[in-house]
């Protein structure tokens, strides 16, 4: 009875994984289809070319460091260091914050410089740009909820070196969304 659980547990870990996969593949795609579209747009002769805000930098920092306070939180359930997992957990929730706030930050700024989404005075490239950055806020959104859950799971010591599937299925899907940052980013400044 205990093996068929065994394999039970690992048939569902496993469908899980495949899911999220699926679903980082859907995300992949969709961001694909945008990027194309900017390309195809900025081949156009009155393309309007812009600055990146200053805060797209900043929002890249604290991404990349979110990065790697979950791969901390990720190393430390292996080792049974709840503590470690807690505290990990709580910096990238903070930092997944703090990117949200810069990115809210960022699009005032390229307001206040002209770039708008719509309207008279908009131009196809801030109306992709927004599009693009507020499509992958919106993932990113999705992301702290996941956090969040994780983070609480983790106060209430859910997690364990034996079972801590919730936790890298939420690690996997954060760092997915902040190489697909780091990627959009290189992508918005060289193409701008």
């Amino acid at each position: 009875m205990e093996i068929n659980q065994v394999s039970e547990q690992a048939v569902m870990a496993n469908a899980k994984k495949q899911l999220l996969y699926w679903s980082m593949a859907s995300i992949v795609i969709f961001f694909g289809a945008f990027c194309s579209y900017y390309l195809v747009m900025h081949a156009n002769a009155n393309w309007f070319t812009f600055n990146l805000p200053a805060l797209f930098y900043v929002s890249t920092a604290l991404i990349i460091l979110s990065s790697a306070t979950m791969y901390w939180a990720q190393q430390s359930i292996k080792k049974n260091n709840l503590a470690a997992v807690k505290q990990a957990m709580l910096l990238t929730l903070l930092l997944g914050i703090g990117f949200c706030i810069s990115q809210i930050e960022a699009w005032k700024d390229l307001y206040s410089h002209g770039i708008v989404f719509a309207g008279k005075h908009s131009s196809i490239a801030g109306g992709i740009l927004y599009v693009i950055t507020s499509m992958h806020f919106l993932h990113i959104v999705a992301g702290i909820m996941a956090l969040t859950v994780t983070y609480i799971k983790s106060l209430k010591s859910k997690y364990s070196a034996e079972n801590h599937l919730g936790l890298s299925l939420c690690g996997i899907f954060w760092h997915f969304l902040d190489i697909l940052w780091v990627i959009l980013f290189l992508f918005l400044y060289l193409f701008r």
